[in-house]
């Protein structure tokens, strides 16, 4: 079970959970039907069993470049802890029990889940083709504010949208910085990748470029919320504005012949600033 957990690398679920429970209290706000705690469940277990199955065809599909990579030899495939076959059963069945619980919600979320699967589990191919693959993959996370919003209220609306836009620049940027400590790798493999195409350089400003638009549209969405919501209080803004400043304090750590941060600004800078965002957005949905 240990090894499975760190296949999937369960403790990056803290990127896109909080955006996702957002979007489920926000549903409950719109259609006032409040909280619905089987449907919360099920919302959780689409959250887990998406990104269980598309970290896990990620390294079955990646295994030989794993294995090449001096950086990733020790995941749970190359290293010989998960078999390549066990690995795409739990590729399958996770799947199969993430339709399960989009049929169990509603039918627009089931009809729309093949949809899903497809873009999270098509990333893991993006980079031999494409150095857009950072855009694949926030679209992956993106979709986790707007489905858990279908799943309460059953339609699109534009402060769900908002944030998954956010979600995908905000993604999208930071998977650019990490993918800056494997420029010179996947040149040597034939990958594609932003700091491939540009350069060092050249991916941190387009990174930063992401993060200012995403910066705005935060701002936006909670600007849209007080007026929509009057009784919104200053725990959201107060959300948006610790959001931002985090998002803004990972291009302090990184520089282009300077990655020792990387970690830093990848994983714990961006956890933290989900977190927080997502708490106090939704705390003020209560208050």
């Amino acid at each position: 079970m240990k090894n499975y957990f760190s296949l999937i690398k369960f403790s990056h679920t803290i990127f896109a959970l909080p955006f996702a429970m957002l979007g489920f209290f926000l549903g409950t706000l719109e259609t006032g039907t409040g909280l619905n705690g089987r449907l919360l469940l099920l919302v959780l277990g689409c959250m887990v069993f998406a990104r269980s199955a598309a970290m896990a065809f990620n390294r079955y599909l990646d295994r030989d470049i794993d294995e090449a990579n001096p950086r990733t030899i020790t995941r749970e495939i190359p290293a010989g802890k998960i078999s390549p076959r066990s690995a795409l059963i739990f590729v399958i069945v996770t799947s199969l029990l993430f339709i399960a619980c989009t049929w169990m919600i509603n039918p627009l979320c089931f009809y729309l889940s093949p949809v899903a699967l497809l873009v999270i589990l098509g990333y893991s191919y993006t980079k031999r083709f494409t150095f857009l693959c950072h855009f694949v993959l926030g679209l992956g996370l993106a979709l986790a504010p707007i489905g858990a919003y279908l799943a309460v209220g059953g339609k699109f609306d534009l402060i769900p949208i908002l944030y998954s836009v956010a979600v995908l620049l905000w993604v999208s940027g930071f998977d650019i910085i990490y993918a800056l400590q494997d420029e010179d790798f996947d040149k040597s493999m034939s990958l594609n990748s932003i700091p491939v195409s540009l350069g060092k350089r050249g991916g941190l400003l387009l990174s930063s470029i992401l993060h200012v638009v995403c910066a705005g549209i935060i701002l936006l969405a909670s600007w849209l919320l007080s007026q929509v919501y009057p009784s919104f209080g200053w725990l959201h803004w107060g959300a948006a504005v610790i959001f931002v400043s985090l998002l803004f304090y990972q291009h302090t750590l990184v520089k282009p012949n300077d990655l020792s941060k990387i970690n830093l600004a990848f994983f714990t800078t961006n956890g933290v600033a989900s977190l927080i965002f997502g708490t106090l957005v939704i705390l003020d949905i209560f208050v």
